[in-house]
């Protein structure tokens, strides 16, 4: 046995969670201060409050109660997007309980007799109906806690955003941390909600299921599936959404129309602003929630059929939940560096400062990981590979848990470097517009398929390693190291869209020159830190995958997975194929979508007299009834592409070749989604570079407007469906078919392959 007794781990685990819903419920406090009302107080300084405008004799009650009034429209239009999203949703999660249901409890005819155990041989575990009725429930409570997820990121970003803007009256630092802490408030939700809701479930499970931890475990399962497929629509719809408003608005304002990004003249702008909310946060909210849930769930089963789970070890087996709660406790010291230890005075420490929260959360994981791993885990144990017992000491798992920490770090470096406008990749891209949209288009698919090469030989590095000293489990424990900081990842990630948020509020009130700059800066920094937390997602959608993919194949009882066999080689090419098509479904979305908007924001221009001129206001609502229906009608067959394809598979062809699937996917989805999504990034950071005129060399292409700034407007659009929409849903496909065929697996492996049985 470890140090750490079986009491104290039932403690240290929802304290942990606990302590990182009151961290998060004070951040929210503190940007709660600042009052977005149109009168203020005596007490909140209303001199100290307003000096950026007072120079400029801007009256500031007025832009005061403009921007309360822009953060209401985005804030209604945002909470309808998703209730409506919800509403079909809950419809998928009904049918999708019967599914799981109905399957799994077929396996074994619906009988309710206890059956020997799979793996713990001599030992009786619950009936295989137990095992279908609770998966269910898990299921339901994935997709309950993606969801909440989502949609409290969604509630907080709404309410931060136009807080930002006002506090950028008072200084870059300011406006910095008010939306750093809104960052803060939804990664630390998110990080404890996710720990807390696991941690409680097993308990409940665990008073029907007593000592048959094998049952419990793999019914856990059904936890992962659940977050996935949420945040799968999540991800899609909300990416549809924002990119159709996006190119939309961009397309006939900027290009055509010669209007600056977010002038309240653009019908499409505050749809573009709620996409930001839906997309980027609601959908990314979703997507890490999934991988954590998945990679938690992918660990626990691997160790509840090794010894941990015969020798019935609870802390050792709490190994992943423990991780966890070590992460939400680093990731709050982490956080205080950013919010208060060190101040931000100039535009040019925003983006030093994101990076550096990355570093200290990893160095501080890294003394972490190490107390808990010695704690927790016994020095000897066995860990079960393909079949066989392998002996591991605990000091290997430190090095599993630690490689998938760092190798993320250098994954978010790697995309840092290809993404931000302080570096030459992106500034070569700006250089190109030079001759015109197409080098500028040549020239960014270069660099996103350049940007692959680091992040994949980290990850292969991190596999390696990690498999060859604690086989499957290490490599599902090495995601968890990935995402152990996920609370600051998730923070320096939901930033950028508030910031995002935040200048357009700026533009549309109307507010001074001065502050439009300072809220360019924060969304700059904003846009690569997006990039490096897409980065995070797919590193780790790596990782979560395989090690399901190798709990999958433990679970459906293959010995090996031969490629030379044909069932298994056809598998292979499908499943490397599903990416492009799935890639292909939401381009066309976004363009078809887009469409739409062009047309309707032209026709306004044309027909509303005075609209040009300031002097009319444009119909807001018609543009975000366009992206709502777009983006709803079009989640569907994407999300069914994902969600088909493994129970097609597993039942018609059987467990090899979707073993096949599995493995095909993950290899082109991750090259595919890491192209995509850093293209994009750079596209637009290129456009930033020339906007924001801050070198000679950017002088030298501008102003906006010019031809240059045009040709990158173009590649910047391109790249929105790219790095928003396509990018960042792979990652859940590659771990989405693999949770699910997880789930699915004593199916397949008692009725699966129908097809070959006839042949």
């Amino acid at each position: 046995m470890g140090l750490l007794s079986e009491g104290l781990t039932q403690l240290l685990i929802p304290l942990a969670a606990l302590v990182g819903l009151a961290f998060a419920l004070l951040q929210w406090f503190l940007v709660s201060r600042v009052k977005v009302s149109g009168s203020y107080g005596e007490g909140n300084g209303y001199k100290d409050k307003l000096i950026g405008e007072a120079e400029e004799g801007v009256d500031s009650l007025e832009v005061t109660i403009k921007v309360a009034e822009i953060q209401n429209a985005i804030s209604i239009g945002a909470t309808s997007f998703l209730f409506t999203q919800y509403r079909y949703l809950s419809i998928f999660v009904g049918v999708f309980s019967a599914i799981i249901f109905l399957f799994l409890g077929s396996v074994k005819g619906f009988s309710t007799k206890s059956e020997p155990c799979t793996y713990n041989t001599g030992n009786t575990c619950k009936p295989a109906l137990a095992n279908a009725l609770f998966t269910t429930i898990a299921f339901l409570l994935g997709a309950l806690t993606s969801v909440l997820s989502g949609f409290f990121g969604m509630k907080i970003a709404t309410y931060a955003n136009a807080r930002t803007t006002l506090e950028a009256r008072r200084g870059v630092g300011k406006a910095f941390i008010t939306a750093f802490r809104s960052g803060a408030v939804m990664g630390f939700l998110l990080a404890a909600n996710g720990l807390l809701v696991l941690y409680i479930t097993i308990n409940l499970f665990k008073l029907y299921y007593g000592d048959d931890w094998e049952g419990l475990y793999e019914s856990i399962t059904g936890y992962g599936l659940g977050g996935s497929s949420m945040a799968l629509f999540g991800r899609v719809g909300g990416g549809i959404y924002t990119k159709a408003a996006d190119v939309g608005a961009d397309l006939v304002g900027k290009v055509e129309r010669n209007i600056p990004e977010d002038d309240p003249r653009n019908p499409a702008v505050i749809a573009d602003n709620v996409g930001d909310n839906v997309g980027d946060i609601a959908g990314m909210g979703s997507d890490l929630f999934g991988s954590y849930a998945e990679s938690s769930c992918a660990a626990l089963f691997v160790a509840s059929i090794s010894s941990f789970g015969i020798s019935h070890d609870y802390t050792a087996m709490s190994y992943p939940l423990i991780i966890s709660s070590m992460g939400i406790v680093v990731c709050l010291i982490t956080t205080l560096f950013a919010t208060d230890l060190f101040e931000i005075k100039k535009v040019n420490e925003i983006e030093p400062s994101l990076k550096r929260q990355l570093l200290i959360s990893t160095v501080l994981m890294t003394a972490g990981i190490a107390a808990v791993t010695f704690v927790a885990l016994p020095s000897e144990f066995t860990l079960f590979s393909f079949g066989t017992n392998k002996a591991v000491k605990n000091w290997y798992l430190f090095f599993c848990v630690a490689i998938g920490l760092w190798a993320g770090l250098v994954i978010g470096y790697t995309t840092e470097y290809y993404t931000s406008n302080a570096y030459s990749p992106v500034q070569d891209v700006a250089d190109s517009c030079r001759t015109g949209a197409a080098t500028n288009v040549i020239f960014g698919l270069a660099l996103g398929y350049k940007s692959v090469i680091i992040p994949v030989f980290a990850i292969a590095f991190a596999i390696y390693v990690s498999f060859s000293l604690a086989a499957m489990y290490g490599i599902a424990v090495a995601a968890l190291g990935m995402l152990s900081t996920i609370s600051t990842g998730l923070a320096i990630d939901a930033y950028g869209p508030i910031s995002d948020n935040a200048g357009g509020i700026a533009e549309m009130a109307g507010m001074s020159h001065e502050i439009r700059e300072r809220t360019d800066a924060l969304d700059a920094a904003g846009n690569t830190t997006a990039a490096i937390g897409k980065g995070f997602a797919i590193g780790s959608a790596a990782l979560v995958s395989l090690a399901l993919f190798g709990a999958y194949v433990s679970r459906a009882g293959i010995e090996t997975v031969d490629v030379l066999t044909p069932k298994v080689f056809i598998g292979l090419l499908v499943g490397a194929m599903l990416p492009y098509w799935f890639s292909a479904m939401t381009m066309k979305s976004v363009g078809s979508a887009a469409l739409k908007m062009v047309e309707e924001v032209r026709r306004q221009f044309n027909t509303i007299p005075g609209l040009m001129e300031g002097t009319a206001k444009p119909d807001y609502a018609t543009c975000v009834k366009i992206s709502t229906d777009a983006s709803l009608k079009e989640m569907i067959p994407p999300g069914a592409l994902v969600m088909l394809t493994p129970l097609i598979a597993g039942t018609f062809f059987g467990v090899e070749t979707l073993a096949g699937i599995l493995a095909g996917s993950l290899v082109s989805g991750v090259q595919i989604a890491i192209s995509a999504s850093n293209t994009g990034g750079a596209w637009d950071n290129a456009k930033k570079y020339i906007e924001a005129g801050a070198s000679e060399h950017a002088k030298s292409l501008g102003p906006k407007g010019s031809d240059p700034h045009k040709a990158a407007v173009i590649g910047d659009t391109i790249g929105d469906p790219l790095k928003d929409t396509s990018g960042p849903s792979l990652n859940i496909l590659i771990k989405l078919m693999a949770v699910e065929s997880l789930v699915f697996a004593p199916f397949f492996a008692a009725h699966g392959g129908v097809l070959f049985k006839w042949l």
